[in-house]
């Protein structure tokens, strides 16, 4: 989908000298607002972004000062994993 917005040109030209891409900068604002609601996951940030990993990802939300959301399942989970790789001798203290 594309939506367009109507901007002054005074002011488009003066956020361009200021944020570059007024393209890109309300994408990514746009993607921030949703993750930071719950509404995009990382992948789907990932993906609307263009970005091949998750730690460049991590890197971006992180230069936005978003933190990366992690519940009680995520460390459980995590939990979970180390103690199933501490079993398989994969994981050495």
């Amino acid at each position: 989908m594309q939506i367009q917005i109507a901007i002054p040109d005074n002011v488009a030209h003066s956020l361009e000298a200021k944020w570059g891409s007024l393209e890109r900068k309300l994408l990514e604002m746009l993607v921030i607002a949703a993750y930071q609601e719950g509404s995009l996951s990382a992948g789907k940030v990932r993906e609307m972004l263009g970005m091949s990993t998750r730690l460049e990802v991590d890197a971006f939300l992180k230069e936005k000062g978003v933190y990366l959301h992690y519940d009680e399942a995520d460390f459980e989970q995590d939990v979970s994993t180390m103690r199933r790789l501490e079993q398989e001798g994969q994981l050495k203290r």
